[in-house]
């Protein structure tokens, strides 16, 4: 039997003295091992957190809304603004060249504004569908879009994000794409969104995610989420969701408001920061004018407020953002928050005492 006791300083310690461990005395004994551990410790999420992205507090992620893509039969709305004139045109499903164009070009529009990370997403596949509906069309698609933005894009983090539940497809997406996470809905509990019924899918996408080896792409999951009722679970509150997403692996939940561009409630945001220790994000209605409100998130996805005139269906304007980031950046001054990546404390193990005593048999 292997004994180990220590003081550690953040889990991380713990988990590359425990391989490190392992791997001197298995030959030897039998991979029988006792930990007593002692100390204080912080969510080995954090560090993975601050690692994708560069800094632990108020991330923000901009989001690239892809046009309809091939196989969707509607019409879509092309809404063209300037400072003259707004219009209105309908058309077709345009040709995925099109699409992929439009989406890196949004991109570059981010990069060059300074936001820390960008979430892709089939927001205009409507009438949305439930995953055992997804084509691999809509698979097939959403990786060449990925792909395409990741060749644009090398320097920000990158996730993926598919509608309406397609979460093994986000995670199969991002996993040939390279990309460093997926947004994942009805991870907890079960809930009805308009496509339809979601249950919990937590056990089988966690094995899925070793099945094809992604094990390094993370997993933020909505909770309550928006466009969805939630009479069945109304028993539940949103921290003990929270927690339950928690206790099921997520590397991160997603408090958000009812729909689309509305506002998330601050007391659902607090009471999830107390009920957890994995990062916490905000998924809608961040705006420059309430930005103050969510910047004790770990990050802010942001999508229909980055829009010309703020309209979710018109192309991402520049100057928006980067005069959202300017506020960003005004606020973090005044938390005194780093604005680098800071990972030494993480990356480097520490341990007052240590003592290992091994017993074979």
């Amino acid at each position: 039997m292997l004994i180990l006791t220590c003081f550690y300083k953040n889990d991380l310690d713990w988990l590359h003295m425990i391989g490190y461990y392992m791997g001197r005395f298995s030959s030897v004994y039998k991979p029988e091992v006792v930990f007593c551990l002692t100390g204080c410790c912080c969510n080995v999420k954090m560090p993975n957190f601050v690692q994708i992205f560069g800094r632990l507090k108020s991330v923000v992620i901009g989001m690239i809304h892809l046009k309809a893509l091939p196989g969707i039969a509607i019409n879509t709305v092309c809404i063209v603004v300037s400072a003259l004139e707004r219009q209105s045109s309908p058309g077709c499903t345009k040709p995925i060249k099109e699409i992929i164009s439009t989406a890196c070009y949004e991109a570059d529009m981010y990069q060059s504004a300074d936001v820390d990370g960008i979430l892709i997403e089939n927001m205009f596949d409507i009438p949305w569908q439930r995953p055992e509906q997804i084509g691999p069309e809509t698979v097939a698609s959403i990786t060449a879009a990925c792909t395409a933005i990741k060749k644009t894009i090398r320097s920000l983090p990158i996730g993926v994000h598919v509608l309406a539940g397609g979460n093994k497809e986000a995670l199969a997406i991002a996993k040939a794409a390279g990309l460093q996470f997926i947004r994942a809905e009805g991870y907890v509990f079960s809930h009805v969104g308009d496509e339809g019924l979601h249950h919990s899918c937590a056990a089988e996408l966690t094995r899925y995610r070793c099945h094809i080896g992604a094990e390094d792409v993370h997993i933020f999951t909505d909770i309550k989420k928006k466009h969805c009722a939630h009479a069945i679970t109304s028993d539940v509150s949103i921290g003990d969701t929270a927690k339950a997403a928690e206790l099921f692996l997520s590397d991160g939940v997603v408090v958000t408001g009812t729909a689309t561009g509305v506002a998330s409630d601050t007391a659902d945001l607090q009471e999830v920061q107390q009920a957890v220790s994995i990062p916490v994000l905000v998924g809608s209605g961040v705006t420059e004018t309430n930005l103050s409100d969510y910047m004790s998130a770990e990050a802010m996805i942001v999508g229909t407020h980055f829009k010309m005139a703020g309209d979710i269906r018109n192309t991402v304007d520049k100057n928006r953002v980067k005069q959202f980031m300017a506020k960003v950046r005004e606020l973090r001054k005044e938390q005194k928050q780093p604005a680098e990546k800071t990972t030494a404390e993480y990356e480097t193990p520490y341990w007052s005492s240590f003592h290992v005593h091994a017993e074979g048999e």
